[in-house]
């Protein structure tokens, strides 16, 4: 209890750090959300904690003037108002799994995932049989030619993937979906399910072509959101609000700069002297800004 009080208290320190993150991560081109349930204890409803990020998992993957961000904001509720609430008035791209309260956004422009897509797929593929082909190998073969498109443009400035995603991944994607618009399948099957999750999303999987930017799917997202859920399967559940919202703040710190390849022990360490003084410079404390 006396550990978790300290935590608590610490972390209410780290605001104005967390502001000036979530004010640079509005500000990106785009922003990747996904959100996992919480156990809060002194809640009478399921909780969930939201994550926002930008950029790569390192610096070395990150595209030029991107910046690597990674926000946790705990919700007591899965409604389209805690991603609203986060967002404020960002009007760039937001990137999702497709679950259907983020489509009430109207100022962001909505990009889908196609790893959600082919995952639904491969569920398919499981169930013709060991050894076996079918129509869900098709499909994947032809998601594949999109992925290898992407892992060949690793590095390359976001122009450039832009035209080259123009010039080669448009075509493959017309393809794709002039093959699933095309097949005769049992609508309550696994291939007619995913058939239909893919034709549904479609505006939304095909939107990354138009920014280099922008990513196939919303991976970064699902690997930085792992950090609370394997912890989430050590600690289990937060007692009230205030804990969830400490976690929430100190996880976002400790994954950007994570992402930013610090020294986890010093950033903490030099962020609590510099924000416990009356005079704060926070942007010397914004992890592409920090020396040691």
């Amino acid at each position: 209890a006396t550990m978790a009080r300290w935590v608590m208290q610490v972390s209410e320190h780290f605001t104005p750090l967390y502001q000036a993150l979530q004010k640079h991560l509005l500000e990106q081109v785009v922003v990747q959300a996904d959100e996992t349930p919480l156990n809060v204890l002194k809640e009478a409803k399921q909780c969930y904690m939201w994550l926002y990020c930008s950029g790569a998992d390192s610096p070395e993957a990150t595209l030029k003037g991107v910046k690597n961000i990674v926000l946790f904001d705990y919700q007591n509720g899965r409604s389209r108002a805690c991603p609203e609430s986060f967002l404020g008035n960002y009007d760039g791209y937001l990137q999702t799994d497709g679950y259907k309260a983020y489509d009430g956004l109207i100022k962001i422009k909505h990009l889908g995932c196609l790893a959600h897509a082919r995952r639904k797929f491969m569920d398919a593929k499981k169930l013709q049989g060991k050894g076996k082909t079918g129509k869900a190998d098709i499909a994947l073969a032809k998601i594949q030619k999109l992925y290898a498109l992407e892992t060949r443009l690793k590095g390359h400035t976001a122009e450039e993937r832009f035209a080259e995603r123009q010039k080669l991944a448009k075509p493959m994607l017309d393809d794709l979906h002039k093959w699933l618009t095309s097949q005769k399948v049992v609508g309550s099957s696994q291939l007619g399910k995913a058939i239909k999750y893919t034709v549904g999303q479609w505006p939304k999987l095909v939107r990354y072509v138009e920014d280099g930017h922008l990513s196939i799917d919303n991976n970064r997202a699902e690997r930085a959101i792992k950090s609370m859920v394997i912890g989430r399967k050590n600690w289990l559940f937060a007692d009230t609000p205030k804990g969830a919202d400490a976690s929430a703040m100190l996880y976002s710190i400790i994954e950007t700069a994570k992402a930013n390849d610090l020294i986890i022990y010093d950033y903490l360490v030099q962020c609590m002297k510099e924000l416990a003084k009356p005079e704060l410079d926070i942007d010397s404390l914004l992890p592409w800004n920090f020396s040691h």
